[in-house]
């Protein structure tokens, strides 16, 4: 009898602990405000890399979190409209913008004026950096930086460069690109890399720099020509494929990257916690390896290792738009 009492006993403290277990696993850490969804605003249309890195950290979040985390789409203004809705909303750590080198660095230089400062958010987490690729219409008789360049002479009205979003990593890597090839070219800004790509298998621009994120599917599938990548190193995704230091270059070197702000209001203990759930989160194997195989790599980190690199690369690209004359409005 004694016997049966300690069994039914082990068994009911183990099925307790593992239930216990369960829900603590489950739960919303302390510091994290619990009760309402959470949401990570995306300034693009659907379909680029803001709003795919999003949807990829928003459901690994939501998990870890124990709360629903939503995407929305704010497309338009260089980043900027998705940035002013999440300084919009209450500063209380549940709203996110995943932002990246336009908005958050390039733009305090390139435009003139702002809806935003840079003291209005605070850096959470770098979420990942990926290399851009320069990418032609494959009806087109380029296959190098080269060809393009020699289709561009023979152009007098000039060629056509489609741009995802005002400010974006290809956007600046593209007028790079011209400024240092002589290319002579309209850009035609869209309100996202989906409706940009389109228009370039069409037919109705020329070229573009676009992240491997959204560009890599469509390299696969022949509907666009690689002709050259813009980071230091080739990417393991195009071996084959050159760099623009390669091809002799110097110090082209352009990369994109993508991080988590907040409001600069939000309590510092919120900022933290959700930093360390965030690196939890781009620690995941699943995750990883979902943004290999899209081309890029999931950094991490502390809040102040991403605001040291985004003042960098703040630093860095005013010094490049002034010293290279860089227009993108």
């Amino acid at each position: 009898m004694k016997r049966r009492q300690l069994l039914a006993c082990s068994a009911a403290a183990i099925t307790l602990f593992m239930h216990g277990g369960a829900q603590a696993q489950a739960s919303t850490p302390a510091d994290l405000p619990a009760g309402k969804p959470y949401k990570i605003i995306a300034p693009s249309s659907p379909g680029g890399i803001l709003d795919i890195t999003s949807r990829l950290i928003a459901k690994a979040l939501g998990e870890r979190i124990n709360q629903p985390v939503i995407v929305e789409n704010h497309a338009g203004a260089g980043g900027a409209l998705g940035i002013q809705a999440m300084l919009r909303a209450d500063p209380d750590g549940r709203t996110l913008v995943m932002g990246s080198l336009g908005p958050n660095a390039a733009n305090y230089e390139l435009q003139k004026k702002l809806p935003y400062a840079y003291k209005d958010m605070t850096a959470v987490i770098h979420v990942l950096s990926m290399p851009d690729v320069v990418v032609v219409n494959p009806n087109l008789p380029v296959k190098t930086v080269d060809d393009l360049k020699q289709y561009a002479a023979g152009k007098p009205q000039g060629l056509s460069m489609a741009v995802s979003t005002s400010g974006s990593s290809g956007h600046l890597a593209g007028a790079l690109l011209n400024q240092r090839t002589g290319i002579q070219a309209i850009d035609v800004i869209y309100k996202g890399a989906a409706p940009a790509l389109t228009d370039l298998i069409a037919g109705q621009v020329d070229y573009m720099v676009d992240n491997l994120i959204t560009a890599l599917p469509l390299i696969r599938g022949a509907k666009i020509r690689p002709i050259a990548v813009t980071t230091k190193d080739r990417s393991p995704e195009l071996p084959d494929v050159p760099t623009m230091m390669e091809l002799g270059y110097k110090d082209f070197d352009v990369a994109v990257w993508l991080g988590l702000f907040v409001s600069s209001k939000t309590p510092p203990h919120v900022v933290k916690a959700l930093n360390i759930e965030l690196n939890k989160v781009l620690a995941d194997p699943a995750v990883r390896k979902t943004m290999a195989q899209q081309g890029g790599t999931a950094i991490g980190g502390s809040p102040q290792d991403f605001e040291h690199f985004v003042q960098q690369e703040k630093d860095r690209w005013a010094e490049v738009i002034k010293v290279g004359k860089i227009k993108t409005e």
